[in-house]
């Protein structure tokens, strides 16, 4: 019987041993792994691009500091809209994706930089390269994708396409150009009227820039006949009319105008007697800014919205940025400029590249780190593509949803007067 105890006394205590080695085991993993984390430096001091500046006394800071979580962060989103670009890219090829789609890589910077800088209460409204914004604003990838390929599951249950996506906030997405710029001002003017403490932010691009103030009927005619229509639409004025009315009433509304370097084929250089566009408000404040610089974007969004919330009235930003596509993906994007202008830009001002690079030499960051993340977002967009190809188109009787916010069922005219399709909210 004594045998037998000291038999299993011993095993206990065994097992003890056992268990007291794993736990030191495990803690020295954790103690290592924390090591390791601790070993990056949590935030750090970056000198970014001086803005040039329009009625203002002062800018923007020339430094900030980044976090390393905030960094991690934007460089995850910039990188996913990257990837996201370059599958839209890929399925267009392979006639999935149908239509207008406007892409966005090379600008990222602008859409991440933007997001920093206002809070999610405040309100976005951009033109039809909107599939940057639409990420920004909360839309997952998934719903991005299956809406490009015109699918039930997509932001807009497959009936938007990629000019026309929505979310919490966001306007779209606007097809018809410059046409966002006084729907953003009307947004504004809400937010005053409502009394509440939020900005819009209104995008257009160069070549909307160009709207001028009022031109003869007989222009808009002749361009009407011809059916010329242009990335300039250049019978319309409706941005400096807009100007005129957010300067009149003060109202909280950031104009921001991404100069790419071109509307549609048409160099800037080639298309403004003056491409000074952040003084086009005239009266309004206005500011330049590196747009392939996400912290300068950033810090030049958040000066912009404290100015507007100040109650002072609009502002207006330039971001100097450049789109690596063409202007859609019906333009090759190389026969108005060189293969080596574009890698040029790649090689030197790439905005993902930039803040990885920052990151790493300030040691916020490993390489391998940024190589997990880069695996980890070509998988999400790989598993976007096969919901976006294998979700079920909207059927017919979908067509018509969703003409009222909220409304009761209504009868809806088909294309003659026999053929009656319903509306549900």
């Amino acid at each position: 019987m004594q045998n037998m105890l000291t038999v299993i006394a011993n095993a206990f205590k065994g097992g003890a041993k056992i268990n007291a080695a794993q736990t030191v085991s495990e803690g020295s993993r954790v103690v290592v792994s924390s090591r390791s984390f601790a070993d990056f430096t949590p935030q750090a001091s970056f000198d970014i691009k001086r803005c040039d500046l329009h009625h203002l006394d002062e800018g923007p800071s020339v430094q900030t500091v980044l976090t390393r979580e905030d960094g991690l962060r934007y460089y995850r989103t910039m990188q996913t809209m990257r990837r996201m670009e370059l599958k839209a890219d890929q399925l267009y090829k392979q006639k999935i994706i149908r239509g207008f789609c406007h892409l966005y890589d090379g600008q990222e910077a602008c859409a991440v930089g933007i997001e920093a800088g206002i809070n999610p209460k405040d309100h976005v409204i951009t033109a039809y390269r909107a599939h940057g914004y639409t990420y920004t604003r909360g839309v997952p990838v998934k719903e991005i994708m299956a809406e490009l390929t015109g699918r039930r599951g997509g932001v807009a249950k497959g009936k938007g396409g990629s000019m026309h996506m929505y979310a919490k906030n966001f306007y779209g997405g606007n097809g018809i150009v410059g046409a966002q710029v006084p729907l953003g001002a009307g947004v504004a003017l809400a937010c005053q009227y409502q009394g509440k403490n939020e900005v819009c932010v209104t995008l257009y691009g160069d070549g909307a820039a160009n709207q001028v103030r009022e031109t003869s009927a007989a222009c808009a005619h002749m361009f009407e006949q011809n059916n010329a229509l242009s990335d300039v639409s250049p019978y319309q004025g409706q941005i400096f009319e807009s100007f005129n009315m957010a300067a009149l009433w003060k109202l909280p509304c950031i104009f921001i105008c991404e100069n790419n370097k071109y509307g549609m084929g048409t160099s800037v250089e080639r298309a403004s007697a003056s491409t000074d566009y952040y003084k086009r408000g005239d009266y309004i404040p206005g500011l330049r800014v590196d747009g392939m610089d996400v912290l300068g974007v950033r810090e030049a969004t958040r000066f912009a919205a404290d100015y507007c919330r100040s109650g002072k009235g609009p502002i207006l930003m330039e971001l100097q940025t450049y789109r690596y596509h063409g202007h859609s993906m019906s333009d090759p994007g190389v026969s108005y400029r060189t293969r080596e202008e574009i890698q040029e830009v790649r090689s030197k001002s790439d905005p993902i590249s930039m803040l990885k690079d920052r990151m790493i030499s300030s040691n916020m960051a490993s390489v391998e780190e940024i190589k997990d993340i880069d695996a980890e977002i070509r998988k999400e967009i790989e598993e976007a593509t096969q919901f976006a190809t294998s979700d079920p188109e909207p059927p017919l009787e979908d067509l018509c949803n969703h003409i009222f916010y909220n409304d009761a069922p209504l009868e809806v005219r088909g294309t003659n007067p026999w053929t009656r399709l319903k509306s549900m909210s």
